[in-house]
């Protein structure tokens, strides 16, 4: 959404989003059942119902092939659903798909940008396929450029740009027309912290200052929890889990123990006294750790307990619950981007039929 217009292009857009089907109208999205079957393959989403307010941001959170690319290629009207329905800012993806994609902006895993040409020029050929008359597509481009911070680079080729550079321009190609709805599908796989964290910090500012609805997919936990108001959970599929990322985490509940003795010899001792308060739980070698089946209050009593069987402690650390504990129980597996943020694993590759 451009610079000091934005405010006033979600009013014209609908930004009344109490109008509409269910309340949301406007810039919301209602999903009922929706299904998607490939050809001699399993259900890539499996009959998912969601809802997302206006203005806020949504975190589609699963690991590679779970459905979430699907999903959004159903949303954005770039792949027909097998079965459910679907609409978007107030529109349904069957039948008012131009409607649909005249109120939402796109950013996909892959930038489709032409390396030959500039940022000037990738913004001035967007701009003119939506028509935007010339002096105002200029200075849309100008300002959205500068938002994402390449307007020292933006009359240098995309062919040299980097992956970060990249995924800032076609972020600014998302908005130049003012959307109401953006969806954003794996934004910062593979790019360094620094680029994935000044990313985060515009998608933030579109939803709160300018009231964008943000559907964002992605495998990274930390991402998922520094910017969705509401998480939903995806595996094979089916929606398995959704709510804020506090209250998912609440209903986990238990935060975990994990406790390393000073003498190597005493670990298996240590891991019985704390199965006395709770169930064990994986841990680095040399340590043993359980979730506290009364949670941070029985802190005290593990101390004690290990000061009992005479167990010197070398470290003990409580550890709050995460979106990690709250994927593992709901699908008996962890994320991959909860192993290793600084080495972000491929996006989800789903090939769309021919």
């Amino acid at each position: 959404m451009s610079g000091g217009n934005a405010g006033e292009a979600n009013e014209r857009n609908g930004g009344n989003a109490g109008e509409g089907s269910g309340g949301y109208g406007g810039n919301g999205i209602e999903v009922e059942g929706l299904v998607r079957e490939f050809k001699k393959g399993p259900r890539a989403v499996d009959g998912i119902d969601l809802r997302v307010k206006p203005g806020e941001i949504y975190g589609f959170l699963g690991p590679n092939g779970a459905g979430k690319s699907t999903t959004v290629h159903m949303l954005t009207t770039l792949l027909p659903p097998t079965a459910g329905t679907a609409r978007v800012a107030g529109h349904d993806i069957i039948k008012e798909g131009p409607a649909v994609r005249d109120a939402i902006g796109v950013a996909l895993q892959e930038a489709a940008l032409d390396p030959f040409l500039t940022a000037h020029e990738h913004m001035r050929l967007q701009a003119g396929m939506h028509g935007i008359p010339k002096a105002e597509a200029r200075r849309r481009g100008e300002r959205l450029i500068e938002r994402v911070g390449l307007s020292e680079a933006a009359d240098r080729k995309v062919g040299g740009y980097s992956g970060g550079m990249k995924r800032r321009l076609d972020l600014a190609l998302a908005l130049v027309h003012e959307p109401r709805i953006l969806f954003l599908d794996e934004p910062t796989t593979g790019l360094d912290v620094q680029s994935r964290t000044a990313l985060w910090d515009e998608v933030g500012r579109l939803a709160s200052s300018h009231g964008v609805t943000v559907f964002l997919t992605t495998q990274y936990l930390e991402e998922a929890d520094a910017l969705a108001d509401r998480v939903g959970i995806i595996d094979d599929g089916r929606i398995v889990a959704e709510g804020t990322p506090d209250v998912l985490k609440a209903e986990i509940g238990r935060p975990t123990v994990e406790a390393a003795p000073a003498e190597a010899d005493a670990l298996e001792r240590m891991g019985a006294v704390l199965e006395r308060f709770g169930q064990r739980s994986p841990a680095p070698q040399g340590s043993a750790a359980v979730r506290l089946d009364a949670g941070t209050g029985e802190l005290a009593e593990v101390v004690r307990a290990l000061d009992a069987a005479k167990i010197r402690v070398a470290n003990l650390e409580i550890h709050a619950p995460t979106l990690d504990d709250v994927f593992l129980a709901k699908t008996g597996k962890h994320l991959e981007g909860s192993a290793d943020s600084a080495a972000p694993p491929t996006g989800e590759l789903e090939a769309l039929p021919a």
